[in-house]
């Protein structure tokens, strides 16, 4: 015994003695004056820490967005898990903790302490930003969501990191902040890392009273305890949890609808269920409108208008109609909670299907934008560009015949049901997977039965108004998405047509009932869920088809895997439609573009990257002496197998921004997408061998989309023939990447802070309600 202890006190020296000592403090250049976080620290972590630390993605989950979140500072848990067994405790700012003290019992440390001598900072936000000050250059590849951060909470640590990686100061792998830019951290860090003042903190948390007015009503709507506003107040609440809402006040601030215990005019003390269909667990709550006062990140920015327009159409939807059944509340139960075609069976489906349609656009961002961040089930279940129309509600086989639903409601139950927990046995079992499958040839029958001549054009919903999305673009940019009103791009190869019980699935499934903190078997089967989902969207595009091509279209989709693997199955009945061509497809999609949509939607075939049937693609101009000229330039690159997209092919380079400065001293914005041919996305594991880079493509389209650039490309008038030839012919060779870094922004350059400074500004300026924070987590990795 005292041998085995003398041996733990030897071990206990020697790792104190060789552990790594503390990096000295950092001499501060003492400030003049009272730092105020609001005016000057503030913007500075914006543009230069929040770019990289928001959302659950963000490094060691140091969210600096908030003083909320500099304040509880990082953790060594990691939220991203993909060999998780048992549920991780929400660590959601603002919801899941209340105070620093709550945070640190939660295993969350400072970043921002100090206890060096006077004139001395040894924080170790200061020691990262510090370092990176005497060690400018970045060197080698950074990846900040999957790189070993250490997540370092201590002085040791810090320094042990820096050792093993001296050029990964903060901001990692960018340049360093300038000397009056540190200054200016450094003091506030000096002098105690103060937050705003109280006065402050209430102007930022209390509404403008134009808002003030507008939630009064709002409160009203959501709160009435009549069985018939409170059902409705629940669904709406569980599909605009994830909101930005902006009230018709223009005042410009956003909101989040939550539950709280107490009503208005109290102190919001919110509920912190996982899911917005979680049992409250208490007699009485209400639904509150709380204020966000953190930094609008683009990635999470999902705008919803609540105006005295919406309030009236809540009412011609909800309110006014007779209901299925007297309005009766139901149960939180989590046997059925999480089914909405069973909690809301009682409300007419034609009400819930125009509900999603209305916002048909933010219904599908949550699917692919939301703050999951990194979207690793719902984007590598998807192809890299297609487009989504709706099917008619008039139509709907769902929406004309309620007891369809009822008939199915088992079969529509979903993974989601499981909790957050599943095993992964369980999950492999994937009995909610079976069900789908059930309910989708008893879809297909039954709307044979009812359409047995077929559907036409009127079967796809046109849109209402200016407002309405008939039609939608989705982007996959690897693992992240965005989602576009109209038809970008050219001709995809796959298109879906979802009518209402896919749209709820799709949401509930990926959405609402998603855990990002569950278990690997809860991600998992939500994973091969929504294999099904895709399936059907596509199925239900092809049923409009000729019959006899519909199994030839879908196994050109899935190549290299048999239709018997996937459960496609085609509907029996004939098409409607007579179609003309031998290319059906493109056929169909002109005519509901030109002729069948509303004209008031403004949804119009892209001028730039839509390829007609027959028509090639053109050579680059010798000479650029006109408009056509350029238009016919970029053009040229967008054919599949530029060598560009073809030599540039990781999985690092989806999206660039391109400023184009002409010569009459304006600036033109667009972006490059990359889309990266898929023989198939129909299986988890294996994407590389199903990619083809020969095959690959890049579109242009005017302005900026996305959330997470992978390059800036800043090119003047002048250079556009070169530009264009570059991109066209690169081999990469180093005498190639020699010329690229004349246009190509790389996170090593110098010029890299003033170019991402213009781009931000220019976004929020085409974009100053739907626009955010862009995200640097996944710039181009390497730093040349």
């Amino acid at each position: 015994m005292r041998l085995f202890l003398f041996a733990v006190i030897v071990v206990t020296i020697c790792i104190s003695a060789c552990a790594t000592k503390p990096l000295p403090p950092v001499a501060i250049k003492i400030p003049d004056h009272s730092i105020s976080y609001l005016k000057e620290v503030k913007p500075l972590l914006e543009k230069r820490c929040t770019v990289c630390h928001s959302c659950y993605n963000s490094p060691c989950q140091l969210k600096l967005d908030s003083f909320e979140g500099v304040d509880r500072g990082a953790t060594k848990k990691a939220i991203y898990n993909s060999s998780r067994l048992k549920t991780m405790d929400p660590t959601r700012l603002f919801i899941d903790a209340g105070n620093t003290e709550e945070w640190r019992k939660k295993e969350f440390f400072s970043v921002t302490t100090n206890t060096a001598a006077e004139g001395l900072n040894d924080s170790i936000m200061i020691q990262l930003l510090a370092h990176k000050m005497k060690n400018p250059k970045s060197k080698g590849e950074y990846r900040p969501e999957s790189e070993d951060l250490k997540c370092s909470a201590n002085g040791s640590e810090v320094a042990d990191y820096l050792e093993k990686h001296p050029n990964n100061g903060m901001p990692f792998g960018f340049p360093p902040l300038k000397e009056d830019e540190f200054n200016t951290v450094a003091g506030w860090l000096y002098q105690g890392a103060k937050g705003p003042t109280a006065p402050e903190q209430k102007m930022l948390e209390t509404p403008k009273p134009a808002d003030q007015i507008e939630i009064a009503k709002w409160d009203k709507f959501f709160n009435n305890p009549d069985p018939k506003y409170a059902m409705t107040a629940r669904y709406i609440y569980e599909h605009l949890f994830l909101a930005h809402i902006r009230f018709g006040s223009n005042t410009n601030d956003f909101y989040e609808l939550v539950r709280s215990k107490t009503p208005s005019g109290a102190a919001i003390d919110i509920i912190p269920t996982v899911r917005p269909f979680d049992d409250p667990e208490t007699d009485k709550f209400y639904y509150r409108f709380r204020k966000i006062h953190s930094t609008i990140v683009q990635k999470t920015h999902m705008v919803y208008q609540l105006d005295d327009a919406r309030m009236k159409r809540y009412n011609e939807l909800f309110i006014e109609p007779q209901w299925l059944q007297k309005p009766f509340f139901v149960t939180f139960d989590s046997r059925i909670a999480s089914n909405p075609f069973v909690v809301f069976e009682q409300i007419p489906p034609k009400s819930r299907y125009q509900f999603l349609l209305d916002s048909s656009q933010y219904m599908v961002m949550t699917f692919i934008h939301g703050p999951v961040c990194k979207g690793q089930i719902a984007l590598n279940v998807i192809e890299e560009q297609f487009w989504v129309m709706f099917m008619d509600p008039d139509h709907d086989i769902s929406v004309r015949f309620p007891g369809f639903l009822r008939l199915n409601a088992n079969k529509l139950s979903m993974p989601i049901e499981k909790g957050s927990d599943m095993g992964l046995i369980s999950a492999i079992k994937n009995e909610h997977k079976d069900k789908a499958i059930d309910f989708y040839k008893n879809r297909q029958e039954y709307n044979s039965a009812i359409n047995y001549a077929g559907l036409g054009y009127d079967a796809i919903w046109k849109g209402n108004s200016p407002a309405d999305a008939p039609l939608l673009t989705i982007y996959r940019h690897f693992d992240n998405a965005s989602v576009h009103k109209g038809a970008l791009g050219n001709l995809p190869k796959t298109v879906w047509i979802i009518d209402y019980p896919l749209f709820e699935r799709i949401y509930y499934a990926l959405v609402a009932g998603f855990d990002v903190y569950g278990t690997a078997g809860h991600q998992l089967a939500l994973r091969l869920y929504m294999d099904r989902l895709r399936i059907e969207g596509e199925s239900y595009f092809l049923d409009f088809m000729p019959q006899e091509k519909r199994t030839e279209m879908m196994a050109s989709w899935y190549l290299n895997t048999k239709l018997e693997k996937i459960s496609y199955s085609p509907s029996p009945f004939p098409a409607a439609i007579s179609f003309a061509t031998a290319d059906p497809k493109r056929e169909f999609i002109e005519n509901v573009i030109g002729k069948h949509l509303n004209k008031e939607c403004g949804i119009i075939i892209d001028k730039l990257n839509y390829m007609k049937a027959g028509e090639s693609y053109p050579l680059i101009p010798d000479k650029f002496a006109s408009d056509d000229d350029y238009m016919r330039g970029f053009r040229a690159i967008t054919k599949p197998g530029t060598h560009f997209v073809s030599v540039v092919n990781n999985n690092n380079a989806n999206l660039a921004y391109m400023r184009v400065r002409l010569k009459d001293g304006k600036d033109v914005v667009a972006t490059f997408i990359v889309n990266r041919w898929h023989d198939n996305v129909a299986f988890l594991f294996g994407e590389e061998d199903r990619l083809h880079p020969e095959k690959d493509y890049l579109e242009l389209v005017p302005g900026m989309i996305g959330s997470y650039p992978n390059m800036f490309f800043d090119v003047t008038q002048d250079d556009i023939p070169d530009f264009l030839k570059l991109i066209n012919e690169f081999d990469g060779s180093d005498e190639q990447y020699a010329r690229l870094a004349k246009y190509a922004i790389n996170r090593s350059d110098d010029r890299f802070w003033d170019e991402y400074d213009w781009f931000q500004k220019r976004f929020m300026e085409d974009e100053p309600i739907h626009g955010g924070l862009l995200d640097l987590n996944r710039y181009y990795l390497k730093a040349m």
